[in-house]
């Protein structure tokens, strides 16, 4: 069964993105010299057909039939998301957690229909948009149910209505990034969320995962862009209004933005949407001291001019990407506007960054920033690389938090010691640990780590368990978040009990038995399914 929202190109069932673009063997091979101890010749890219694959336990009645799936590739490809453990997972061909059966329904009908079906049937229903999640978001864990069905929501997928008086559209939940681009482009407008992941996910992912995107300030999460949303529950569909603001109570929409499919399946919802920007402009500044360019992006971030890129890079991440050698961090500043000239607007960020030690890059008008460029082309092949060197037993992985800025300096130094200390004990060599900023706020940026080490064959995910414990405990040492823009999911549950309020706790436990009461949305993410 086809999702809607795919082209005609094959996406990778085990691996990131599309399978013509997997990095060939000479060439994680070649990645991996830069590894000593690393075995010479990479695992061998999964076939479905040689998976053992546990027999279904389910059966869907006639009504549903033509909506549900059990073929091997459907139920291999919704079995994990896309964290560096699942790749792993995946390369050594583990997938007792297939789902039992895949859905994707056309309707909201036949969204309700499924939750009634396996709510009679103690069936667990884990929501799926593109399957991006690098938590462990829509991997059932367990055995408490009698099957386990993965709802994947990318047949309800398209722009129904736009409104362009107040330049906001209906749009359903399984539409895929591109598609909704595509389809607003004819309009003059655009959503502008762009996470890395865009490609790869959905609206409603998006909105379940409260994501990140595109806007380094001011509009950074999906939550500024949402209007309304429609949700389906198990005991009941509901829609907030369309509103641009409220004073009413708690919001219905903050109850199911970041509720990860454990309340209830998200199905459309009104975005606010953009002018699409006609006027564009952006530089790189170099800095000798990490110190001086974090002072620079908090000088920024604290300006009232709201880039919309401001992602500053340490030594070795700028390092990694090819924007810098030497030693030097790199700001990557951006600005854009739909109706406007920007080009004063960034000489002033450029002039900021300046007056903080930077140095900025000199280049003719309309020549291209050769920093820049490549620090883009490095964020978007970093997935299929990561995936080339799992197949060589590397550890590639990435996490990322926010904290104030008063704790930045301390946070960056410590999680850098913490995770170093950690590698070095677990694999018995050096790693890499890199930073940048994904985005910045006037009172703190959300830093996004990079660990890259050598790791024994077979002893992947244990190793990379033992690092990641150091850098959560490490984050919450220093107060700063289990996650910033990743969601929660399983991964990130231990460091999330740690960091909610009990009372907050107490109510989200109550919600979740009020919408769910058979406990069967996505057990085991955010709280206790019972």
């Amino acid at each position: 069964m086809t999702a809607a929202g795919a082209s005609a190109r094959t996406r990778s069932w085990w691996g990131w993105g599309w399978s013509d673009e997997m990095v060939p063997d000479a060439e994680c091979a070649a990645l991996a010299s830069q590894l000593p101890g690393l075995p010479e010749r990479p695992l061998p890219a999964p076939d479905v057909d040689d998976l053992q694959l546990p027999e279904p336990r389910l059966t869907p009645p006639a009504s549903l039939a033509q909506v549900v799936s059990m073929l091997p590739l459907d139920r291999a490809s919704h079995t994990y998301g896309k964290a560096y453990r699942d790749v792993v997972r995946a390369l050594h061909g583990g997938v007792a957690a297939a789902p039992d059966a895949v859905a994707f329904p056309n309707t909201e009908a036949d969204v309700v229909a499924m939750l009634d079906w396996a709510g009679s049937n103690n069936v667990a229903v884990v929501p799926y948009g593109a399957g991006s999640s690098v938590v462990g978001g829509v991997e059932y864990r367990g055995d408490t149910h009698a099957g386990v069905l993965s709802l994947d929501m990318s047949a309800m997928d398209g722009v129904l209505e736009v409104d362009t008086t107040s330049r906001a559209a209906r749009i359903q939940a399984g539409t895929y990034g591109p598609a909704i681009e595509d389809q607003l482009r004819p309009h003059g407008y655009t959503l502008r969320h762009f996470p890395q992941s865009f490609e790869f996910s959905t609206l409603g992912g998006w909105l379940a995962t409260r994501a990140g995107g595109h806007y380094a300030t001011l509009y950074t999460h999906i939550d500024d862009l949402t209007e309304s949303m429609r949700v389906v529950t198990p005991v009941g569909a509901g829609e907030s209004w369309r509103l641009p603001g409220s004073g009413a109570g708690p919001s219905p929409d903050r109850m199911f933005l970041g509720s990860e499919g454990i309340l209830g399946v998200i199905t459309e919802a009104w975005v606010r949407l953009q002018d699409r920007p006609q006027h564009k402009a952006s530089a790189t500044v170099r800095f000798d001291d990490i110190t001086d360019a974090m002072a620079a992006v908090r000088a920024v971030s604290q300006s009232g001019l709201h880039p919309a890129n401001c992602r500053l890079l340490d030594p070795g991440e700028a390092a990694l990407s090819g924007a810098a050698e030497g030693g030097e961090s790199v700001l990557v500043l951006g600005v854009e506007s739909a109706h406007h000239p920007v080009d004063s607007r960034l000489e002033e960020l450029v002039t900021l960054a300046a007056d903080h030690g930077g140095k900025p890059n000199e280049r003719a008008a309309g020549e291209p920033d050769t920093a820049a460029d490549a620090w883009r082309s490095a964020f978007l092949r970093m997935p299929y690389l990561r995936d080339g060197l799992a197949r060589m037993s590397a550890i590639v992985e990435t996490f990322e938090t926010a904290c104030t800025w008063d704790r930045i300096d301390a946070l960056y130094q410590a999680v850098r010691a913490d995770v170093g200390a950690a590698v070095e004990q677990v694999t018995g060599a050096p790693g890499m640990i890199n930073c940048r900023f994904t985005h910045v706020y006037p009172d703190g940026p959300a830093p996004y780590f990079t660990v890259i080490a050598a790791a024994k064959r077979g002893q992947e995910l244990a190793m990379w368990d033992d690092i990641k414990a150091a850098a959560m405990e490490s984050l919450h040492r220093h107060r700063a978040t289990i996650t910033h823009h990743h969601a929660v999911g399983r991964d990130h549950r231990p460091g999330y009990d740690r960091q909610r309020p009990e009372p907050f706790a107490t109510a989200l436990r109550a919600t979740k038995a009020a919408l769910d009461p058979l406990g069967m949305l996505n057990p085991g993410v955010l709280i206790d399914p019972r």
